[in-house]
């Protein structure tokens, strides 16, 4: 009913604990490159949002902003690995396996998106 406590922590989260997600032990597959991107990923500050530029620079490959977002796309857990704080470079909502009415709404609930943001115009 609660295979390693991941429905608690979802719930926590969905109730406004910021913390919940992040607490949930994960066994990722992937490439080695993926296993990089996700876990960066997962070091994201809560209500905070960054770039695939940005993530690619924090992996030490500036260049593979495409890679980085592809990896961002495979994403096997996206509630537990937070691919939704994770923008164009120019700061519009882009590219989310839920669909971007989900990312906003993700990004509003954790705070860091206004429902006004002129970001939800695509």
């Amino acid at each position: 009913d609660d295979a390693a406590g991941a429905a608690s922590r979802l719930a926590r989260h969905l109730a406004g604990d910021p913390t919940a997600l992040g607490e949930q032990p994960l066994h990722l597959l992937g490439t080695a490159f993926q296993c990089q991107v996700w876990e960066v990923l997962r070091t994201l500050p809560h209500g905070t949002t960054t770039s695939y530029a940005a993530l690619a620079e924090r992996l030490g490959r500036p260049t593979a902003v495409r890679a980085v977002a592809a990896a961002n796309g495979a994403n096997p857990v996206p509630w537990f690995v937070p691919c939704h704080r994770v923008l164009a470079a120019d700061g519009r909502l882009w590219g989310y396996a839920g669909g971007l009415a989900m990312k906003a709404w993700l990004l509003r609930h954790e705070g860091a998106l206004a429902h006004e943001d002129p970001r939800l115009a695509l």
